[in-house]
């Protein structure tokens, strides 16, 4: 079966041809960044890695930062190259065919907007938390969903949260940008206060044992724990990166921009990771860190800073909705080039004649990750969200090594240092990352892979424009 691999010149002219107002620069592309991974992972899913790994969760942090650096550097050189919007799915189209793209495109589905319902999970423990502080009690079957917990009904916080910045979506992408630029300041100041205050009143001996449960993976309670069980949630934080390269469409001279907004956001998030981590971990028990749905603000608590406490559950209340607009932006963008593609109906890719946006697979997309949000738990929808994004990863990685076999001599605005090293320590460490992963979470991907590849030859295949010529 012929592999129908799409020319880059055929992306560029798809995208002029029928493409979204280009309005974004390098430094708004990397508050787009940081909006995006700044969130759930950090301010939530902390105590969920604590608890797996004690304090070697710091080096879970590194570990997970350094295969997404590896895979950043490969997405850097392919964005520059192609610089419209689909992100791992145009590159693999590009590259290697239209199933493994297809395929990519449909675990996309697992990154963006499974991730986006997980961090929509994450801020209504936050708000929760804030609400009951004032005494105002929310119904178990109004907080939790009904897949999260015994009694649980929709987290009806979630949900609103996500068709709020669905709204603000189809309103227009420039609005969008400011709406984050303001809140990625809000968060950073708040994790500001957190590094200021904890990292002076680290405890060394909080670090002790560093590795209780060890290095690898083992299953205790059917809960997976040690450093790289820990890497593989904690990979969750930094989701998002890669969004930046589903704005390469929207970007002023992307093939500039784009590889500053990946690589800067990476650093930038990586750096106050590592030092939130320390002070996390090294100023309370790991053990007292389990079951936390807002470790950060009781962290400071505890320490005798009640009310910085409840500005950073504020902080994070306030700015982690921006995480879920830029899940649901990355997720839009990638279906609508898809259905420019032909391999979904095209009508998803309808440009809303006044506000330039793609309003109709917005709506969608925002009801897809309302209803996951309402009704499963924060960890489990990150480590399915997680296999979507490895399996991304992997295809970019090969991809750019092995369009640097076939076409050496095609001009690369941003190249990645030494490729040959690079590109396959990047495909080496997510597989190791996602084979660390429970076998449930890689079970539901495999099913949901095997749905993707029914879906295609049932619908993309025959009508795909490639197929037809």
């Amino acid at each position: 079966m012929n592999r129908r691999i799409k020319p880059v010149e055929a992306c560029i002219e798809s995208a002029e041809r029928k493409g979204l107002e280009r309005t974004l620069g390098p430094i708004q592309l990397m508050l787009l960044g940081v909006g995006a991974v700044i969130g759930t992972g950090i301010f939530v899913l902390t105590a969920v890695g604590a608890e797996r790994a004690g304090p070697g969760l710091l080096l879970s942090f590194v570990i997970a930062a350094t295969v997404c650096a590896f895979a950043a550097l490969a997405y850097a050189e392919l964005a520059a190259m192609v610089p419209v919007a689909g992100s791992a799915y145009t590159y693999s189209y590009v590259v290697i065919g239209e199933l493994v793209a297809w395929l990519v495109g449909w675990n996309l589905i697992l990154e963006y907007a499974v991730a986006g319902a997980a961090v929509a999970v994450g801020w209504s423990g936050y708000m929760t938390g804030l609400l009951q502080s004032m005494g105002i009690e929310i119904p178990l079957a109004l907080k939790a969903g009904v897949f999260a917990v015994e009694g649980g009904g929709v987290n009806l916080i979630a949900v609103t949260a996500t068709l709020t910045v669905t709204g603000l979506l189809i309103v227009g992408t420039r609005e969008s940008v400011y709406f984050t630029t303001a809140l990625v300041f809000v968060k950073m100041l708040a994790l500001g206060a957190f590094i200021f205050i904890a990292v002076p009143r680290i405890d060394w001996a909080n670090f002790q044992p560093f590795m209780p449960y060890g290095f690898g993976t083992t299953e205790e309670g059917g809960v997976a724990k040690g450093v790289m069980a820990a890497a593989a949630l904690i990979f969750f934080a930094y989701i998002g990166f890669d969004a930046v390269s589903t704005a390469a469409e929207e970007t002023r001279d992307p093939n500039r921009n784009v590889p500053i907004g990946l690589i800067g956001s990476l650093v930038i998030c990586t750096t106050v990771y590592v030092l939130v981590a320390a002070g996390a971990v090294g100023t309370t028990s790991y053990l007292e860190l389990a079951g936390n749905t807002e470790p950060l603000a009781s962290i400071l608590r505890s320490l005798g800073f009640p009310t910085v406490g409840n500005l950073v559950a504020l902080a994070a209340i306030v700015a982690l909705p921006t995480v879920v607009l830029m899940m649901v932006f990355a997720q839009t963008r990638i279906l609508f080039v898809m259905s420019r593609d032909g391999l979904l109906p095209e009508r998803l890719s309808t440009v809303h004649p006044r506000f330039r946006t793609p309003h109709i697979i917005t709506i969608v997309t925002g009801v897809f990750v309302a209803v996951v949000s309402g009704l499963f738990s924060v960890d489990e929808i990150a480590e399915l969200s997680n296999t979507g994004t490895l399996f991304a990863f992997v295809v970019v990685s090969i991809s750019v090594m092995v369009l640097r076999r076939a076409q050496p001599d095609r001009h690369r605005p941003f190249r990645c240092p030494t490729l040959w090293l690079v590109g396959p320590l990047a495909v080496a460490g997510c597989l190791y990352l996602f084979s660390s992963l429970p076998k449930l979470a890689q079970g539901r991907f495999a099913i949901w892979t095997a749905i993707g590849a029914v879906v295609y030859f049932l619908y993309g295949y025959r009508r795909s424009p490639l197929g037809k010529q």
